[in-house]
């Protein structure tokens, strides 16, 4: 099977059972999930470690911010929307300095003992008591729902 070919074999696959293949312009490290994800968890690990804010209320103001955002419209978009009538251009151009010192100020922490401490003490507040197995449980129940709502919205 050439690889054209079972590129289109696995994409009808993934579909099939309702889920969205992403595909690499070019070979990188990780999944570009994965490599999102890590960078947004580093800025999170950052903002704990400077004490700005303790885990759950970064949790919660990533939950209720830009990932209620971005579960819908993704970050591209989301910043298209920012500029309002004149979408990403005028956001680029009126906030795009401001952006850049924001991206300035974000941090490269170290996972050090005081700083794993602090976030497995977050962590084991935040999950009042609950197994990994129960977290598990609430997370994916509430992945269903969101998939859910998407599915009923296109």
């Amino acid at each position: 099977m050439s690889f054209k070919r079972y590129v289109r074999f696995c994409r009808k696959i993934y579909l099939s059972i309702g889920c969205v293949p992403i595909r690499l312009k070019r070979e990188a490290t990780g999944h570009i999930a994965d490599r999102l994800a890590s960078a947004l968890w580093r800025e999170v690990v950052n903002i704990v470690s400077e004490g700005i804010a303790d885990v759950d209320v970064v949790d919660a103001a990533l939950i209720h911010g830009p990932g209620l955002r971005w579960a819908v419209t993704g970050a591209h978009m989301t910043y298209h929307l920012g500029g309002r009538s004149g979408g990403m251009s005028d956001y680029l151009q009126h906030l795009g300095l401001s952006q850049e010192l924001l991206w300035a100020d974000q941090g490269t922490p170290n996972l050090s003992p005081e700083v794993c401490a602090t976030l497995i003490a977050g962590v084991d507040t935040q999950a009042q008591g609950k197994t990994v197995a129960e977290l598990e449980q609430i997370r994916d129940d509430g992945l269903l729902r969101i998939l859910t709502a998407r599915k009923l919205k296109s």
